[in-house]
């Protein structure tokens, strides 16, 4: 047997405290099969639910099409109490907006009423049928009653839909943002990097990308939209694609490079839209790294001796003015060097006791890891954060980490790039 299209009661609605409802009306009745067909077949209700048990009970349930009140119906022992009020059933009343036709339907499929529709006094019409156990059912009708009691069930109905859009709509954008993060790595030989980006909601506006420059040389990028959810979301697609689309000049003139995405994202946004962003060049022939901190989280690179270089803010953020300039550093890494870069949503993150996590955290967390590779870096510090603040997340939390290694600076050998183990979440080349 079909279920019949109720409203769930366990929906994530808007509502104080637990839900509730009515769950079930039980009807005693002889022959539970005998029943079903009576109300499926002449009454055109539908099976809410049909379990049959180990110990041979069965729990049956129908409800009207167009409700959601349930009738249980139930064959008790015949020595139980119960099984003496089979047929005593007088409660149950159905609404109907048309009774006379919902009576002449019903009569044709052989349902035995007790007397034709009939006005009364309060201004409504009504008769009385009785299941094949005899239990009797009114059935009813009132124009501003059945009106009201429509409108509410449209208005539910209505509301659940609604819900289900966009419920449907969020996991559509979650899987196309997923395709937005970095789905493969080139090779580089004296670096190792890995990124991560923990959505506080179904979609968000943190980003973090690797740009394949070509003869190698990688783009670093970590950035933070405006907003929350979805707005956020699509300020981070436009900031995405302006930024693979003005790659080409990245490595040989990052300011250009910079300067060209602030104006697209400032014409294609709106007035207080804007993006903060860090951007690192690294030319894997040199380990030289050239940078750009656009009003974003100060990074770090902690060196191999343990001492900290804080990587502040070389411009304002993007977005915001149609004239920018921007200021662009420049660094060397060595073998052990570890550069970090990540979004507030990291040192924002509170405990119980409102206190914020903070950078110096995260240093002391980087330092007590500094001797991993970069995935387990990463993991160890995002492991960190939650411990600390084990409430539900408020922000998104992004973060890279890349590590300098031993290799053959100015000699590589080509090899094909690596697919990311799960895009969006981690990625180690």
């Amino acid at each position: 047997m079909g279920s019949s299209s109720l409203p769930d009661p366990m929906s994530p609605l808007t509502r104080e405290g637990p839900y509730l409802r009515l769950l079930c009306i039980n009807i005693f009745v002889r022959d539970q099969d005998r029943s079903l067909r009576f109300f499926v077949d002449q009454l055109g209700f539908g099976v809410v639910i049909d379990e049959h048990y180990e110990s041979g009970g069965r729990w049956l349930a129908v409800a009207p099409p167009d409700g959601s009140t349930v009738l249980a119906l139930i064959s008790p022992r015949r020595n139980s109490k119960d099984y003496k009020l089979i047929g005593r059933g007088r409660g149950a009343v159905l609404v109907t907006e048309d009774v006379m036709a919902k009576y002449h339907q019903w009569l044709d499929r052989g349902v035995r009423f007790h007397h034709p529709p009939q006005t009364t006094l309060w201004g409504g019409i009504f008769t009385r049928f009785d299941d094949v156990d005899g239990n009797s059912y009114a059935l009813v009708g009132w124009d501003s009653f059945v009106r009201e009691i429509e409108a509410q069930r449209r208005a539910a109905a209505q509301k659940l839909e609604a819900e289900r859009r966009v419920a449907q709509e969020l996991d559509i954008a979650k899987r196309v943002q997923a395709r937005l993060f970095p789905q493969s790595l080139p090779h580089l030989q004296t670096l190792d990097y890995a990124g991560v980006c923990i959505q506080a909601r179904e979609v968000g506006g943190d980003y973090y990308d690797f740009l394949d420059f070509g003869r190698t040389r990688l783009g670093l990028v970590v950035g933070d939209t405006s907003g929350k959810g979805i707005g956020a979301a699509l300020l981070m697609a436009n900031l995405q694609a302006n930024l693979r689309s003005q790659s080409a000049i990245a490595m040989t003139r990052p300011d250009r490079f910079l300067r060209s995405v602030n104006q697209l994202f400032y014409a294609n946004t709106t007035d207080s839209s804007y993006a903060t962003l860090f951007f690192a060049a690294y030319d894997d022939r040199t380990r030289r790294l050239r940078y750009a901190n656009c009003g974003h989280q100060t990074a770090f690179l902690l060196r191999r001796d343990n001492t900290l270089e804080r990587l502040a803010s070389t411009c304002t953020v993007l977005g915001l003015f149609r004239e920018w300039e921007c200021s662009v550093q420049e660094s060397r890494m060595f073998p052990g060097d570890i550069l970090v870069l990540y979004t507030d949503g990291i040192t924002e993150a509170f405990n119980d006791a409102d206190e914020e996590y903070g950078e110096q955290r995260l240093i002391e967390t980087l330092e007590s890891h500094r001797h991993r590779n970069p995935r387990e870096i990463l993991t160890a510090i995002v492991d960190d954060v939650r411990t600390f603040s084990p409430r539900e997340q408020r922000d998104d939390i992004t973060l890279i980490v890349a590590k300098c290694r031993k290799g053959a600076v100015g000699k590589h050998r080509s090899r094909p790039r690596e697919k990311t183990p799960n895009a969006g979440e981690f990625a180690v080349s």
